[in-house]
């Protein structure tokens, strides 16, 4: 590769691992003068690259966005990182990208160089689904891109949800996030006929054109995101991020064991193979339940609402183990 077009290439890599750069830091890592630095700088604008000045005592330079997409570059980690997720999203199914990412998986593994080429080959990823009884939905990606716009614009939506009559009032809305939870996609948005908080399955959501007028964002019940949506799918519209039923129990197994079979709970060292759990759940007999599933014995530390759930399974399983009663 000639001197010149190497040092671009170099100059383009850095531009891109950070926002600014200063001009004598470029010249020191690219081992370059300052001048050499303004006349890359200038091949890679006529290239199409977007290149802007950044003002500032030692000036400097930024790559920002620009009304083209120019030639990409990317180094050997990136370019393995990109493959490995182009590869999980064209294996995944649900969310309707999955056939874009093998185009563009496709596109990519074609102008690699062969040393990275051999290392993705040698990555295949099988997409196993887990065990459920509710069918996979995908979702348009251009509704997903509409309604984030209208997210980032605050412009309130318009749209028919689910099986409503095409006819009647369409829904009206100021969204606030677009989150997934486990495995797919909704709108976190203020109904403004409802006054209230709600989520709607994006899948769901038939879009009406065009957006209504802007608006200023409200706060979230609980403060952030990601409390309002777990209260939301736990049942609890307090605020509180607990669970409805929260309880404490002493099990007779390492903390280490626990903690592989535990996602959503503290675990706590309690002596010798002894452990300490706090956990939640929607109900207390539910909650009991949670706990009992370890196999040891156990010791509840409170509240009574958990002793008296666990009385009231013990007699439900002891009515089960001495089985049907005799006509």
């Amino acid at each position: 590769m000639p001197k010149t077009s190497g040092r671009l290439l170099a100059l383009l890599s850095l531009l891109q691992t950070r926002r600014d750069w200063p001009g004598t830091l470029l010249a020191e890592r690219l081992d370059i003068s300052l001048r050499t630095v303004r006349r890359d700088i200038d091949r890679l604008r006529e290239l199409g690259y977007p290149i802007v000045a950044v003002k500032g005592p030692d000036g400097g330079y930024r790559l920002s966005a620009g009304t083209e997409l120019p030639p990409l570059l990317f180094d050997d980690e990136q370019a393995v990182a990109l493959t490995i997720a182009l590869q999980i999203a064209a294996t995944t199914p649900g969310d309707g990208t999955g056939e874009a990412a093998a185009r563009a998986l496709t596109t990519i593994r074609q102008v690699m160089p062969s040393r990275l080429r051999h290392r993705i080959n040698a990555l295949q990823i099988t997409a196993v689904e887990r065990p459920t009884t509710r069918p996979t939905v995908s979702i348009d990606g251009d509704v997903l891109l509409a309604i984030s716009s209208a997210v980032q614009a605050h412009e309130i939506l318009r749209f028919d949800y689910g099986s409503e009559i095409a006819d009647e009032p369409p829904r009206r809305v100021e969204p606030h996030h677009v989150v997934t939870w486990d495995g797919r996609w909704y709108l976190v948005a203020w109904d403004l006929d409802r006054a209230d908080w709600r989520t709607f399955r994006a899948d769901r959501i038939t879009l009406r054109i065009p957006n209504g007028p802007r608006f200023k964002p409200r706060e979230l019940p609980g403060g952030d995101v990601t409390t309002f949506v777990v209260n939301r799918f736990r049942g609890a519209d307090d605020g509180s991020i607990d669970w409805p039923c929260q309880g404490t129990a002493i099990l007779d197994l390492p903390a280490a064991t626990v903690a592989l079979y535990t996602h959503d709970g503290i675990i706590e060292e309690f002596g010798p193979d002894r452990c300490r759990l706090t956990l939640g759940s929607w109900s207390w007999p539910s909650l009991a339940a949670a706990i009992a599933r370890f196999d040891t014995e156990i010791e509840v530390v409170g509240p009574a609402e958990l002793v008296d759930a666990f009385g009231h399974l013990a007699r439900r399983f002891a009515r089960t183990a001495a089985g049907p009663t005799p006509a």
